[in-house]
C-alpha cells in the first residue's frame, strides 16, 4: 500500500476499534493463512475456498470479522461526506432503500438517514462479534447452531455499505486514490459470500453490473 493510501486509511478514520484474534488460537492461524494468501497475489476465487480439513464455522468467523474491520474502515474514509443532508435515506440508488430493524428500539423496518443507519449497523455487528456465545474465542467452545444464519445477516447488511459507497460516494473514493483498494475488498467479499453461499443472489442485485470480473 502506498504512503498516500496509508494516509487515507489511517486508524483515526476507523469507525470502531478492530476486533483481533488471540495469538496461538486456531482462528488466529486461519486469519494469518487467509492474509498470507491475499498478500501473495493468489487468485481471490481460490483464496476464499475452505481449506482442506478446516472447520467451516471457523473459516466464516475469521472472514466476518475481517470484513467488518475492512468495510468499517472504508466507510470511515467517506463518512464526513455521508450526512443527513446528502443522504437523508439509506439507499443504493433510486431503486433500493434499506430500512433498519433490530428488534430492540426499531421493532419494525424504519427509514433512516444513511449515517444513522451506518452507526446502528456497526454497533449491532460489533455486539454480535464480541458476544462469546456467538463468536466463541476459547478453544473447544462450540459455535451456536444458528451461527451461519447470524453471519448471513451480518454479511447481507455489510454488503449494503458497499452498495451505498459505490453508488453515492465513489467519486470521493476516486479523489482519495482508494479505488483499487475498495475494488479489491469488494471483489474479496463478493467471491467469499458467493463461494460459501452466504448471501441470497437477489440481495446482490444493486451492484449487479459491478460484479467482479477477472482482471478488474
Amino acid at each position: 500500500m502506498s504512503i498516500a493510501l496509508k494516509q487515507v486509511f489511517n486508524k483515526d478514520k476507523t469507525f470502531r476499534p478492530k476486533r483481533k484474534f488471540e495469538p496461538g488460537t486456531q482462528r488466529f492461524e486461519l486469519h494469518k493463512r487467509a492474509q498470507a494468501s491475499l498478500n501473495s497475489g493468489v487468485d481471490l476465487k481460490a483464496a476464499v475456498q475452505l481449506p482442506s480439513g478446516e472447520d467451516q464455522n471457523d473459516w466464516v468467523a475469521v472472514h466476518v470479522v475481517d470484513f467488518f474491520n475492512r468495510i468499517n474502515l472504508i466507510y470511515g474514509t467517506i463518512c464526513e461526506f455521508c450526512t443527513e443532508r446528502t443522504c437523508p435515506v439509506m439507499s443504493g440508488g433510486p431503486k433500493y432503500e434499506y430500512r433498519w430493524q433490530d428488534d430492540l428500539k426499531y421493532k419494525k423496518p424504519t427509514a433512516l438517514p444513511a449515517p444513522q443507519y451506518m452507526n446502528l449497523l456497526m454497533d449491532w455487528i460489533e455486539v454480535q462479534i464480541n458476544n462469546e456465545d456467538i463468536f466463541p474465542t476459547c478453544v473447544g467452545v462450540p459455535f451456536p447452531k444458528n451461527f451461519l444464519q447470524i453471519c448471513k445477516k451480518i454479511l447481507c447488511r455489510l454488503f449494503r455499505v458497499f452498495v451505498h459507497v459505490y453508488i453515492h460516494h465513489f467519486d470521493r473514493v476516486i479523489v482519495m486514490g482508494a479505488e483499487a483498494h475498495v475494488n479489491t475488498c469488494y471483489k474479496h467479499f463478493y467471491y467469499f459470500v458467493t463461494e460459501m453461499n452466504l448471501i441470497d443472489r437477489k440481495e446482490l442485485e444493486p451492484l449487479g453490473s459491478s460484479r467482479p470480473r477477472d482482471g478488474t
